[in-house]
This record gives C-alpha cells, sequence and structure tokens, in this order.
C-alpha cells in the first residue's frame, strides 16, 4: 500500500510564474522545492510577463495554448502556478490544458495535510482548507466529501495526487451549508485548544519565554535540539513540522529560560493558514524574545529574512525584541555574503546549529538580553525571608552579605530585568548603587 501510495503521488509537474509589471524576475527555486516537498516531479518550469493580468485565464490566451503543448510534451499530470488564481480562471486554464492547475496557495495547504500529525495541527490543516475550497466549489465539484472527525480530511488525502489531499477527496453530497457548519465547528474546537494554550503560557509566565522564528528549513528545530537536547524532529524539507515544541534551556549559573520552536514561514503564506494557525504561534506572540534564525547559506537570504518580518508583524509582534542568527556558516560557500549581511545586521550571531559553532556566543547573547543590561543593588530586608535570599543566590551575582541590627543587607549584581522580581520579593526597600 505505501508503494502505491509514492507512486501516485509522484505527480509530473509543470511549473509557471507569471510575473507582474515592476516585480523582479522569479526563478522559480522555491516553488521548486514546495511541489517537490508535496511530492511532485517537476518536469518543466514556464514564466511569462506580464503588461497587464488577464481577468479570464490570469496569463495570455496564447501563452496558456503554449501551455497545453508542454502538457502533451512532458505528459505532465498537474500545472502549479506560482501566483493566487481565481476559480474561474483555474476553470478556463483546466478546459485548455485539459490537466488539474493548482495555485501556491493550494499546493500549501496540501503540503501541511502531508505534514499534520498532532490532533491540533489536523484541525488548523483542516480549517485552512474548508476555508480555502468554500468560495471555490463551483470549479472543482459540486460537493465535498464528508469530513467526519477530526483530522478526517487531512489522513484520507494522500492517494488522490497533489492539490486533492484532505477535503474533497470522496466527493460525497455536502452543499455548502454543512461545510459552513463544519467551520464553525472547526473555530469552535480550536478556540478551547487555544483557551488551553493561553492557560498554558499564563501559568510559565514566571519564566522568561523565548520563541524560535524564521524560514522553513532555516535549522530551528535543530537548534532548539542542539541547546535544549530535545527530540524535535529534523528533516531537510520544508515544513518538515507544525507543531510547537517548548523545552527548558538551562543558560548560565542556574538561569533557566523556556525555548519554543514554532511552524516555519514561507513567502505568500496563504492568510488561512496564519489565521488556522493562531494557537500553534501563540508561543511568538507571548515570547519575551524572539530569536529569528536565518539561513546564510541560501542565495534568497534578503528576501527570506523580509518575508518573516512581513509574518511576524501579521501576527502581532512586530514590536517583539529579536536576535537574530545566522545559521548554516559552516556550508556557506561566499564568505562575503556573511560580511556584507553582519555589516547590516551588527547585533547578529554567526552559528552553525548543525555542528554546534557559535552556540555559545548566542548563549552569552541572549544571557545579555534576558538581563537586559546589569545594575549593583543594595537590599535590606529580615533573614527570614529566604525567598528574596535563594533568588539572589541564584539569578544574582552576590558580592556580600551583612548581618545588622536583626536584617541582612546583601549587595549584589543583576539583571535591570530582574529588578521587577526582587521588588516583589522584598517589602522593605531596594536600593540601586549604579
Amino acid at each position: 500500500m505505501e508503494k502505491l501510495r509514492e507512486t501516485l503521488r509522484r505527480e509530473k509537474a509543470i511549473l509557471v510564474a507569471a510575473i507582474s509589471p515592476g516585480a523582479k524576475s522569479d526563478d522559480l527555486a522555491e516553488l521548486t522545492a514546495l511541489a517537490e516537498s508535496a511530492g511532485a516531479i517537476v518536469v518543466d518550469r514556464f514564466q511569462q510577463k506580464l503588461h497587464k493580468i488577464n481577468p479570464r485565464l490570469y496569463i495570455g490566451k496564447g501563452k496558456a495554448e503554449q501551455l497545453a503543448q508542454r502538457v502533451k510534451q512532458f505528459r505532465a499530470d498537474v500545472i502549479i502556478f506560482d501566483n493566487d488564481l481565481t476559480p474561474g480562471q483555474i476553470r478556463e486554464l483546466e478546459e485548455i490544458v485539459q490537466i488539474k492547475v493548482l495555485d501556491r496557495s493550494e499546493l500549501i495547504l496540501d503540503i501541511f495535510a502531508t505534514r499534520a500529525k498532532t490532533r491540533q495541527a489536523k484541525l488548523q490543516v483542516d480549517l485552512a482548507q474548508l476555508e480555502y475550497t468554500y468560495p471555490r466549489l463551483t470549479r472543482m465539484w459540486q460537493h465535498l466529501d464528508s469530513v467526519a472527525g477530526a483530522g478526517g480530511a487531512t489522513t484520507a488525502g494522500i492517494v488522490g495526487g497533489i492539490g486533492t489531499r484532505g477535503t474533497g477527496e470522496k466527493q460525497l453530497e455536502i452543499d455548502r451549508r454543512i461545510v459552513k457548519k463544519r467551520i464553525l465547528e472547526l473555530q469552535d474546537q480550536l478556540k478551547d485548544i487555544d483557551s488551553r494554550k493561553l492557560r498554558e503560557i499564563e501559568g510559565r509566565k514566571e519564566l522568561f519565554k523565548i520563541c524560535i522564528v524564521g524560514y522553513t528549513n532555516a535549522g530551528k528545530s535543530t537548534l532548539l535540539n542542539k541547546l535544549t537536547n530535545a527530540d524535535a524532529f529534523v528533516e531537510d524539507r520544508l515544513f518538515a513540522t507544525l507543531d510547537t515544541r517548548t523545552k527548558r534551556w538551562n543558560l548560565a549559573g542556574g538561569i533557566e529560560v523556556l525555548l519554543s520552536d514554532t511552524v516555519g514561514f514561507v513567502n505568500k503564506l496563504p492568510h488561512h493558514l496564519v489565521a488556522s494557525f493562531k494557537a500553534t504561534l501563540e508561543e511568538a506572540v507571548n515570547a519575551d524574545l524572539l530569536i529569528h534564525v536565518i539561513d546564510v547559506s541560501n542565495p534568497e537570504v534578503a528576501g527570506q529574512i523580509d518575508s518573516v518580518q512581513k509574518v511576524l508583524a501579521e501576527i502581532g509582534c512586530g514590536g517583539k525584541p529579536v536576535l537574530e542568527v545566522f545559521n548554516k556558516i559552516d556550508i556557506l560557500t561566499d564568505l562575503s555574503r556573511l560580511e556584507m549581511l553582519n555589516a547590516i545586521h551588527f547585533d547578529a550571531v554567526n552559528i552553525s546549529a548543525k555542528t554546534g559553532l557559535g552556540t555559545d556566543a548566542l548563549t552569552q547573547a541572549v544571557l545579555a538580553r534576558y538581563k537586559g543590561g546589569e545594575v549593583t543593588i543594595q537590599v535590606r530586608t529580615s533573614p527570614a525571608n529566604g525567598r528574596l535570599q535563594n533568588y539572589l543566590r541564584a539569578f544574582a551575582i552576590v558580592l556580600q552579605e551583612q548581618y545588622n541590627d536583626g536584617s541582612i543587607v546583601i549587595d549584589a549584581r543583576l539583571g535591570k530585568n530582574q529588578l521587577a522580581e526582587v521588588k516583589k520579593l522584598l517589602p522593605d526597600e531596594l536600593l540601586i548603587i549604579n
């Protein structure tokens, strides 16, 4: 059965990029990686520079007819556009090329359908697929499949080929009203998960929270494993993991923080996915610090940085403190690229998450962000205040302790960000020396 499924998934694909006026040329490298992640074999690539978008076909009619010829030449099974198409454009194109036509969003949704493993991820993918499919029912078929149970849409779709996995595979008679009802059910279930996630995060408010973000396949899970000895799944493919994993990370001197990994971002990430994965992305929204992992070996590194920043702004993280980390320096062949990026991003840390090179410098950079700069303080309190004494010994450098008139006076050096906790534990007075 596995062999049969793999055979059915290896569809021959032709990739198409329609380049709008003023837009830069697209070498289709990312769409190629996405298509291959979905199980396709890319047999041809096709580009057209547009003066204006054809409302009927998106590309020109002559180019569409050339595509039909290439379909016959390469015996292609599917055409994948690097653009988002309307249902009408897909229908008209399919009439000309006589094979299935997908757009970029549909391809990414398909990849997510195959990657979803946990109940939360399956619910999120189901919702995103249904919201994408709902206005497109008339061009696909008259009815959708029965969506039985949480995640039922994503697990059954492997045999249907790219773009048919998940919602819609069985093509049973379910009308728009039923689909809308299912969307509302999924939204309610995800609200419950979101509420539980927020309660979990609230329960960890005493700890400093760090979230790893970045472009898909930048090395986020590899870094989590290296820093915390976690066992997060790692594979050299796009969107290898969809679920958030949180581990404790011991920085130095007993200082412990929480480190979380998140789903990777990509250029033009479909809005439905960003909305559906809100619960997963709560880790980033509620983090005290974001570690932005960047694949410095990728030729499109500047564009990837920009894409991540746009998604962060979209989910409400635009003003979060960010520590940029240039990863994969062990495989970088053009050192001038790294030098140029370091000149622009002068606070960034250069590492190899795979080998561990530079992770000590990363730890020190995070420790500095955790402390927020250092101050020297003198506190006077009762010797019975063990919680304060234990906190200072664990999270500060104690310079001197003196007993005076039934009180204990402690001189210590600690981070500015920890002053608030000291004040909560100190009912008497706090003297900041410098």
